[in-house]
């Protein structure tokens, strides 16, 4: 039984194992923030930006943490989309992510723990509600935009502007010790 969870069954059906895995969790969406979401996939015939569901969960949370934005997501969205598996996140590499998130925000490495389903959850209710507060934004970002890419784009360009910025000012506090 090397590398298999103890959560895990094993079956031995004609000489073959088989082995089924409990599901692992799965990545919730705030019911208010649903519509957003499907809006900026272009599955489906959509025309937003992003391929995935996932895609968009990953990028909001990206955006909620780069502005400490940690929102609860109060109601659940049930359907479309409905709660995103793991596996989903892991094909991608967006579970080292959600790891790190997780990681950064409780400064404990405990929280990294593949065999604690407690740990795992907590870590998903971290991604979330930092995604949940960079759907806010995107939100309030979009209002009123026709197109979600061009507007991404503007504001992912104006970010980028600021930044610069930023780095160009001279700034004497590097001398003091």
């Amino acid at each position: 039984m090397c590398g298999i969870s103890k959560l895990a069954l094993v079956y031995d059906v004609k000489g073959v194992d088989f082995i089924i895995m409990p599901e692992t969790g799965r990545i919730r969406v705030a019911k208010d923030k649903a519509e957003l979401v499907k809006s900026l996939t272009s599955a489906d015939g959509g025309t937003g930006p992003f391929q995935t569901f996932a895609d968009v969960i990953v990028f909001a949370a990206a955006l909620g943490v780069k502005y400490k934005k940690r929102i609860p997501l109060g109601e659940i969205s049930k359907r479309e989309p409905a709660p995103i598996r793991l596996e989903v996140f892991a094909v991608s590499g967006y579970d080292i992510l959600i790891k790190l998130i997780a990681l950064t925000e409780t400064q404990d490495i405990i929280i990294l723990s593949p065999q604690e389903e407690e740990y795992e959850k907590q870590r998903n209710g971290i991604f979330e509600e930092y995604a949940n507060g960079g759907l806010e934004i995107l939100q309030n970002e979009l209002r009123g935009a026709v197109d979600y890419s061009e507007r991404i784009l503007l504001f992912l360009s104006y970010e980028r502007a600021n930044n610069q910025k930023e780095d160009e000012e001279f700034d004497l506090t590097k001398f003091l010790s």
